[in-house]
């Protein structure tokens, strides 16, 4: 009976309320788009970082991987003694530098990678094979926007230099390089022409300045299953110990880096918050002042149900039904929109530059979003109780008088 009598309330005036729908249908989309956003960048980081199986990054001291092109020296004696801890699994070493690539008369800057592929954690080959283990750059691996900047296919000969060094007193050095495959890097920013190669390869070819040298030893810690706490204390201890026997380097747990990263994204959170915030408080707005209008409209209406003996109860749930229907019916269609509208910006968000190409903003946590829209359904809801105890405390003599003289 009261739901009959709020729905046909709603339907009395049919473009009002679809308005109010789509009005709730945007704040409810900004809600799950901002739900997703803070807490998505979270959890696609994690995903990244441990997609590979690493844990650990050790870099040099006080540096970000690949924040600077800041190498540690001796770094078969750093690999070897990392490779002796019983907890380490697997130590995988990278040097990142610059180089100048050309084909034909195009030419262009690339980020050159040296990594040893049997333990590597940088990329996925999605075409070709992997460069065949060597001393001497003869082969590379390559990304999609190395291809599209110089047009180059699988098989084509390559010239790879680098700069002239004057602090080393070094003339730039010169390669013939055949591209033997095409690989998806995990965190190299989308757009930057990036190349992989041996790491002993690319150590030589650079001469002193990659003599024996890295940029990176990722470290897998080794996994006995041991619940998630008695795990991350184990990484814990591994990271410590890294850093007590070699002081030259930093080591960085994956939540340390999510962390920094945070720190560094803080922006986003914030604006998510804000903008969830203001989501739910437009849905409240919206429904308090249909449902105030529909009121004021039908106080003759109520005061009739009262005169026939409807309790204030009465009144007061029916009243609250038209805010819990208009709110079902936003929510329900702004589910739909928020995941429409999250796609889109997280392919804008994710060109931000500096940023890794799998890195997504905006992930679908269930737990979440459900969460965040039944607070919005409650708040549509509650959003009717200021005018449906009005409703429920009208004086029906004076209502129906001023009903009647209307």
């Amino acid at each position: 009976m009261r739901t009959t009598l709020a729905w046909a309330a709603l339907r009395r005036h049919p473009m009002r309320t679809l308005l109010a729908i789509f009005g709730l249908a945007i704040a409810a989309a900004l809600l799950i788009d901002m739900v997703m956003l803070a807490t998505g960048m979270r959890a696609s980081f994690r995903s990244l970082l441990t997609s590979q199986g690493y844990q650990l990054r050790v870099t040099p001291k006080g540096t970000l991987p690949f924040d600077t092109e800041a190498s540690v020296g001796g770094a078969s004696a750093l690999v070897a003694s990392l490779r002796t801890h019983p907890d380490i699994d697997r130590v995988s070493p990278s040097l990142g530098t610059t180089v100048q690539v050309s084909i034909g008369d195009r030419a262009t800057s690339a980020f050159a990678l040296g990594t040893t592929a049997a333990v590597q954690g940088e990329y996925l080959l999605q075409g070709g094979r992997e460069a065949a283990v060597d001393t001497v750059l003869r082969e590379v691996v390559v990304n999609a926007a190395f291809l599209e900047r110089l047009g180059a296919t699988l098989g084509d000969t390559l010239d790879v230099g680098t700069e002239r060094s004057a602090q080393l007193r070094q003339a730039g050095r010169r390669a013939q390089v055949v591209l033997v495959g095409v690989v998806r890097f995990l965190y190299v920013p989308p757009g930057l022409p990036a190349m992989a190669a041996p790491l002993p390869a690319l150590q030589q070819f650079l001469g002193a300045a990659g003599r024996d040298r890295i940029s990176l030893a990722m470290a897998s810690v080794r996994v006995d299953g041991r619940d998630a706490e008695a795990q991350l204390a184990r990484i814990e201890a591994v990271r410590q110990w890294i850093e007590t026997e070699h002081p030259r380097v930093t080591a960085i747990s994956t939540e340390t880096a999510i962390v920094q990263v945070e720190e560094r994204l803080a922006y986003f959170r914030q604006l998510a918050f804000i903008l969830g915030a203001l989501s739910l408080v437009i849905g409240v707005l919206l429904v308090t002042t249909l449902v105030s209008l529909s009121v004021n409209e039908r106080l003759g209406e109520l005061a009739v149900l009262r005169a026939i003996g409807v309790p204030q109860a009465g009144v007061l749930q029916q009243i609250m039904l038209e805010g819990l229907m208009l709110g079902l019916a936003g929510i329900t269609l702004g589910l739909g929109l928020g995941l429409v509208t999250a796609r889109w910006l997280n392919t804008i968000l994710r060109d931000f530059p500096g940023l890794p190409a799998d890195l997504d903003f905006f992930v679908w946590s269930p737990e979440a979003a459900w969460k965040a829209l039944g607070m919005l359904l409650i708040a549509s809801t509650v959003a009717g109780a200021i005018p449906a105890w009005r409703a429920a405390r009208v004086r029906v003599a004076q209502a129906l008088r001023e009903e009647a003289v209307a």
